[in-house]
Order: C-alpha cells, then structure tokens, then sequence
C-alpha cells in the first residue's frame, strides 16, 4: 500500500488546525484546506487517498467539492462532516459517492477508523 495521505477541509481554522495537529501526532500524512476551491487545488496535485470534507462551507459547499472529487479521482474517499446533524445532506452525499458521513463533534479514535477503512477501500480499488 502507499502512504497513507489525508486532506482535511473545514472552513473553521482552530477546528481543522487541531485535528491535523491530532492525526500527525499519530503519524499520518495531512494537509489541510480552509475552503472548496483550495481543496481542489490540493487533490489535483496530491491526490489524496481521504478526504475529511465539511458540508457546510461559505463558497463552494462540500457536497459541490465532493462531486469534484470524484470527477478528478473516483478512487479517493470522502468522509463527509456536518455540525448542523442534517441527514440529508449526508444521504446525498453518499449517493453522489461518499465513503461515510460524520457529525460533529466527532470522536477522534471513531475517524481514524474511518480515515483506515476509506484508506483500505482506496487500496483495494488499485
């Protein structure tokens, strides 16, 4: 397998900030966009395995950069976030191929496993 890379993409700087500090501590690969636009920047030349995408972002919403997504790389996964607990964006999103769909606050040791079994999914579609 390769290294494992992460992009995590959230509009609220301490909250993504803390969280790559969190995922680095435990040896991952991370980096980080505050906006959808940046996101996509970083995918195009990344290529990230997972993504950590929030769903509610000024701009381009996350649902709009997961579509993106999946037209530059389908094979990337995309965990979907949400603080406002809405079920349908995270149903939409799983239909437009999100791997999983999270709410805040989450639990870190809950989102590692999830960022492992996106990662794995990424490997076996190799």
């Amino acid at each position: 397998m390769d290294e494992l890379t992460i992009l995590l993409v959230d509009d609220e700087q301490e909250f993504v900030t803390t969280l790559a500090e969190r995922l680095e501590i435990r040896n991952m690969n991370v980096s980080v966009a505050m906006d959808g636009e940046t996101a996509l920047t970083i995918v195009e030349q990344e290529l990230p395995q997972v993504v950590v995408l929030d769903v509610m972002m000024p701009g381009l919403n996350g649902l709009d950069v997961l579509e993106r997504i999946k037209s530059i790389d389908s094979k990337i996964q995309v965990i979907l976030l949400s603080g406002h607990g809405s079920s349908k964006d995270g149903i939409k999103g799983l239909k437009l191929g999100a791997f999983d769909f999270l709410i805040k606050p989450i639990d870190i040791d809950e989102l590692i496993i999830k960022i492992n079994e996106g990662w794995k999914k990424y490997c076996d579609s190799q």
